[in-house]
């Protein structure tokens, strides 16, 4: 038995089979079997530990699964479902050979900020060309269903804008709180101008920030397919850049990979020098609606006369435990008529790559979450995570809403937010 499936199997005796998790699970509900549900996939990993199932067995149920962890919240002995969900997918990880496209990806491209600069450069000559408004009128599909996300894709800025973007920035002096800004991979590439947002607001609420030059990919991606040594060199990177200067907080604005660098602990050993510096880096990572809640340093004066609905992101929900600070600033916008979900913490089926990879599956999730958001009426759906925020206007398109979908960051600008006077 590999190292890998041990900690799974040791890990799945907490579980009593009581069938909490299963109201939770987003897959279980579309898919309606037992084999898509916690449960069901703990009870699979036991019987391929103990030679009562094949480890292919395990590869269409830990595929299928959204990796949410909705189910962590209800359940009531505590089972640690995400341990036992990479561990049993680095088994599959490890029983069958990358393939080019496959290593490509994960070693090459989401680690990479050059390749993460050419996708955003592609995007915006893409989006200059008008090529986006003619990829559904093709005769082929595009490889991994982009064709669906092609015209719903944010407005790039131009590679000149993204160039000159500074590594330090500073208004107020003595700055109230000095940050390191965690860029990430998608957000930085797709979504550059929700990152411009969050420095602005940090700007102006009072703070000093930073984007170490050095810093990479999260290791999410890496983490949830099964590639844990990948993950564990991300991590070291990121910690070491961090540790360049003295931050009071590492902020980021993307849920997932917010959730995964509070996990950076578990990742090396209990008493190692690693698991030391993982704990210290992990300690100051917050959420930017964290950060500006707690620095209370921002007065919105314009009002926003619209009906809001707030999709928040599952792993900044279940696994950062950030729940009330987005929802206590949207509060604070005048003119916001909030219309909360009826099932917030139902998981809107992007879930990093699944949307493209689980691509018909992930639709099935979305047609139920968009049932929850039409009935609210929302003029903007608000999220906090760049897969959300895609996956969100993808709903829009699908049901024909007279609505948008923004990034909570970008509302809150729309809001002419302004510092409060020192006190």
């Amino acid at each position: 038995m590999s190292n890998s499936l041990k900690q799974a199997y040791d890990l799945t005796f907490d579980c009593v089979q009581c069938g909490y998790c299963l109201p939770a699970c987003p897959t279980y509900e579309t898919m309606e079997s037992e084999t898509h549900s916690p449960r069901g996939r703990i009870n699979l990993v036991k019987m391929v530990a103990e030679g009562k199932a094949a480890v292919q067995d395990l590869e269409e149920p830990m595929e299928k699964c959204l990796g949410c962890m909705a189910c962590t919240s209800v359940c009531p002995t505590n089972v640690q479902y995400g341990e036992i969900l990479e561990n049993a997918k680095e088994v599959l990880d490890e029983s069958k050979p990358s393939g080019r496209l496959e290593s490509f990806l994960f070693e090459d491209f989401f680690p990479s900020k050059t390749w993460m600069n050419r996708l955003g450069d592609a995007t915006w000559l893409f989006q200059q060309t008008g090529a986006d408004r003619i990829t559904n009128r093709l005769p082929w599909n595009l490889p991994l269903h982009l064709e669906a996300f092609a015209d719903i894709m944010p407005s790039m800025p131009s590679p000149v804008k993204r160039k000159r973007r500074a590594e330090r920035y500073i208004r107020r002096r003595p700055a109230v709180k000095k940050v390191g800004f965690f860029t990430g991979c998608i957000m930085d590439s797709v979504f550059f101008e929700s990152n411009e947002s969050t420095i602005e607001l940090l700007l102006r609420s009072g703070a000093e920030v930073v984007l170490p030059k050095s810093q990479t990919c999260c290791g999410a991606l890496h983490a949830h397919s099964g590639k844990k040594n990948k993950a564990i060199e991300l991590a070291k990177e990121n910690i070491a850049a961090f540790e360049e200067e003295a931050f009071d907080y590492i902020v980021e604005n993307a849920g997932g990979c917010g959730a995964q660098m509070i996990e950076y602990p578990s990742l090396f050993e209990k008493g190692s020098r690693w698991h030391a510096r993982a704990v210290e880096f992990s300690n100051r990572v917050k959420d930017i609606s964290e950060v500006l809640v707690e620095i209370d340093g921002l007065v919105f004066s314009k009002p926003i006369e619209q009906t809001i609905t707030y999709q928040p992101s599952c792993h900044m929900t279940y696994v950062q435990k950030v729940v009330e600070p987005p929802l206590a600033l949207l509060e604070k916008v005048p003119g916001i008529r909030l219309q909360e979900l009826e099932r917030p913490g139902f998981c809107c089926g992007s879930a990093g790559v699944y949307n493209l990879v689980q691509h018909e599956d992930s639709m099935d999730i979305l047609d139920v979450k968009m049932q929850d958001v039409c009935q609210t009426g929302a003029d903007q759906v608000v999220t906090s995570n760049p897969g959300c925020l895609l996956q969100m206007k993808l709903g829009i398109k699908r049901e024909g809403m007279d609505s948008e979908a923004v990034h909570l960051v970008d509302l809150l600008m729309q809001a002419d937010p302004a510092p409060r006077s020192l006190r």
